[in-house]
Parts: C-alpha cells; sequence; structure tokens
C-alpha cells in the first residue's frame, strides 16, 4: 500500500455529526465505523498522513483480537487488511522460562486469538478508506486552538481560521488528550516507572504463530508473531519492558550488545537473530478517566484509558469504545435524537464504564502479581500457572477474554 493524500475538505458551511479531535488508529476506525452507520464527521489530525506511514516511522505493531477484527471486517477494512496478519494460534506464558508455563490453545471451531498486524499496514487501510468516504471530511496537519460546545452543538477553530461544526465532540487525541483536560475529567493515574523497548526481530526458526509472554522480575518479555517478510525470514515484535533507570543504558546499547541481551532473555527460543526495525521506546503509566462524557462530549480510545501493554488489550479495548458509540448514536439517531444528545451520552458512559474498569484492573494486577522478585513468590506464580494450565474451563475463560469475545458486545464485533 502506498500512503494516501489528504482528502479535500468540504466547504466552510458544512456541518457534521461528528468532530473527532485525532485520527490515530482509534479515531479514524471511529470516522469509518462511523459513516459506515451513516453517521457523518470531521477528522481533525496534526500529522500528515505521509509522515505517519512512512517506513521506519512507527515500528509497532498491535494485537488485533477476534473480536477487534469483526470490527475492522464489518467496516470493509477486512480484504485490505487480511494478508498483512499474523494469526496468533497459541499464547505461551511463562514465567522467566521455567517450568510450569500455560499454553492457551482455541479450539478449530473457535478460531485463532486474534492476529498482529504491524500499525503501519493498519494505518494505511484506515487512510485509503477515508480517503475515498465523502461522509469523512478530513483535516490534517492543523490544530484545534479553540473547542466550543453550547446548547445547539460543537465549534472547533483550527489553527490555519477554518470553523469545524458538528453536534458531538469527540476526543480521540491519545492519553495528554487537551479535550480532556480542558473539560476537567481528572484520572486515577500511576506510573509504573517502567518502560517498553519495542524492536522488530527476524529470526532462524519459525514463531508457529505462537505469542509469547516471558515473566522477568524487571518486567515482561513479549515476542508477538508477524507475517514473514518478502524475503521469507520468520519476524516477531519484541515488547520488552525495563524499569525507567534501566531504560536509557538498554537503549544506548550497540545492536550487537542489544540482540545478544535479547537473545539471553529468548534463551535459544527462536534460534539466531537481527534486528528488522530500530528500537522505540515508551513510558508506562496507569491512567483511567473517571468519567467517559461531558455536554456534548465524549472520548475514547487512549483519552480515556491508557493501561500496560502487557496482554496487548490496549488497543483494542478503544475499539469496544468504537464499536459502543457508533452502536449508542445510531440508535439513537433512528429515533430522532441528535447525536450529542445527553441521553445518549449517559447510554455510552454507562456501558462502558464497567468493562475499562475491569479489564484495566485485571491486567494491572498481573502487571503487579508478576512483578513481585525472588523464589517463592516465582515458584507460587509457576504452581499458580501449572493448576491454570490443568483447568480446561479456567482456560477458556482467560482465552474469551484475549478474543475479546466476553461481555455484552456491540454489533460491529460480533460476527
Amino acid at each position: 500500500m502506498t500512503a494516501p493524500s489528504s482528502p479535500t475538505p468540504d466547504s466552510a458551511s458544512d456541518r457534521r455529526d461528528l468532530v473527532i479531535l485525532g485520527g490515530g488508529l482509534v479515531g479514524m476506525t471511529l470516522a469509518l465505523a462511523a459513516a459506515r452507520a451513516g453517521i457523518t464527521s470531521h477528522v481533525v489530525e496534526r500529522a500528515d498522513p505521509a509522515d505517519l506511514t512512512a517506513e521506519g516511522v512507527d515500528g509497532r505493531a498491535s494485537a488485533i483480537s477476534t473480536a477487534s477484527w469483526n470490527l475492522f471486517s464489518n467496516i470493509g477494512l477486512g480484504e485490505a487488511l487480511a494478508p498483512l496478519g499474523c494469526p496468533i494460534d497459541a499464547i505461551a506464558v511463562t514465567d522467566g522460562m521455567k517450568p510450569g508455563r500455560i499454553d492457551f490453545r482455541p479450539t478449530l471451531e473457535e478460531g485463532s486469538l486474534g492476529r498482529m498486524f504491524a500499525n503501519r499496514d493498519i494505518r494505511l487501510a484506515l487512510f485509503a478508506a477515508a480517503r475515498d468516504e465523502p461522509a469523512i471530511a478530513w483535516h490534517t496537519g492543523v490544530e484545534p486552538v479553540r473547542r466550543d460546545r453550547h446548547a445547539h452543538g460543537v465549534t472547533v477553530t483550527l489553527d490555519n481560521g477554518r470553523v469545524l461544526d458538528g453536534s458531538l465532540l469527540v476526543g480521540a487525541e491519545g492519553r495528554r488528550s487537551p479535550t480532556r483536560d480542558e473539560e476537567g475529567i481528572t484520572q486515577v493515574a500511576w506510573d509504573y516507572h517502567h518502560r517498553a523497548i519495542v524492536a522488530g526481530l527476524s529470526h532462524e526458526l519459525p514463531h508457529g504463530n505462537t505469542a509469547w509472554e516471558i515473566f522477568y522480575p524487571e518486567g515482561p518479555f513479549a515476542l508477538l508473531p508477524l507475517i514473514d517478510d518478502d524475503q521469507g525470514r520468520h519476524r516477531s515484535a519484541l515488547v520488552w519492558t525495563v524499569s525507567e533507570r534501566d531504560a536509557k543504558g538498554v537503549l544506548a546499547l550497540s545492536d550487537a550488545t542489544f540482540l545478544a541481551e535479547v537473545a539471553r532473555h529468548m534463551a535459544g527460543l527462536f534460534g539466531a537473530i537481527e534486528l528488522s526495525a530500530p528500537r522505540m521506546s515508551f513510558p508506562l503509566s496507569y491512567q483511567n478517566a473517571t468519567r467517559l462524557t461531558g455536554p456534548r462530549l465524549a472520548l475514547v480510545g487512549d483519552a480515556a484509558h491508557g493501561m500496560h501493554p502487557i496482554a496487548g488489550q490496549g488497543l483494542n479495548l478503544g475499539l469496544r469504545d468504537v464499536g459502543a458509540l457508533v452502536e449508542v448514536l445510531g440508535d439513537g439517531m433512528r429515533l430522532g435524537l441528535e447525536p450529542g444528545d445527553a441521553q445518549l451520552l449517559a447510554r455510552y458512559e454507562r456501558w462502558r464504564s464497567l468493562d475499562i474498569f475491569t479489564v484495566m484492573s485485571v491486567m494491572d494486577g498481573i502487571v503487579r502479581l508478576f512483578g513481585v522478585p525472588g523464589k517463592l513468590p516465582s515458584a507460587a506464580r509457576r504452581l499458580g500457572m501449572g493448576a491454570v494450565q490443568r483447568m480446561p474451563t479456567l482456560k477458556r475463560f482467560f482465552m474469551n477474554e484475549a478474543r475479546g469475545m466476553s461481555g455484552k458486545l456491540p454489533a460491529l464485533l460480533q460476527v
């Protein structure tokens, strides 16, 4: 795929149902999902699409759960994305590569546990679809300088002087959402004092479509399967969590020394390894907004919640926000309500709040459980994992959570 050019925004008087601030993975998915439901939007993104999709800009990959894949398929991205994703046929969880691991492997009827995609490939597919969608007015390379919400709608003034009109403002700018902060929405938040080091690896042995979550006292070490490159080399995405005090030193290592450290943590799992994408790093924290809505305002994705990447659920949680918001708005508009109606926003808040709190609490608990150092805690964890390995019902519960198929799912996330 090649990076699409920006669509030409419609006339200055064009009023749309939504004004979405943030055109990242969640924001653009929302715009496209809304368009498929007949809901129009303005999307504002400060970056240029060509910069976001350039080779090497973002080497991250995302685990797309079964439910999230249903969403992509239902909004018309399945054909473009299917050849680019690697199925996750199994997940192996281990405490420092010691005996007593858990293997999650669904039945043939259940299908895979999800698919791994390079973030760049998802962006390219989203941008290409949005470019040809008349229900989306795309404004790139600009920033909001003023947000106004009033009884009859919302207006957003851009730094190029343009004023956008809509019924509902959606904050999708990520963890540092100025829209959330301007509304005065506080967060329950803490710093893990860890940093995720992300890199692409090519390796000698095939990964067998298995994702590995290896827990070390200093933090989780994840190997996520990617499709082979065009030269047939086996590839995986690495997400290595290290303490903040050690991160600078790890990032300063030469490529050869860095690979030697990675190989030591992998214990020969995939044979010889090489770097296939440059190293990047991100600070890790827990952030959960105390509310998701305000007058004519809804938050989605990382603007509403940010979690540890331990199980790759952050993007999937944001895509559940998308599915729920589109369903709530669509139902209300069929009854003659406008998207900014307070009743609809209250329903969205109720629907999403419990799911977000539950998922984030579980992920935070796992981070803390596996972060306790010492031989005795390690032995206790391995004993517990061994028990889970022998309990099919409990394993199926965890697999359903990983696949995103638990709880009340929006229609877009169902088959």
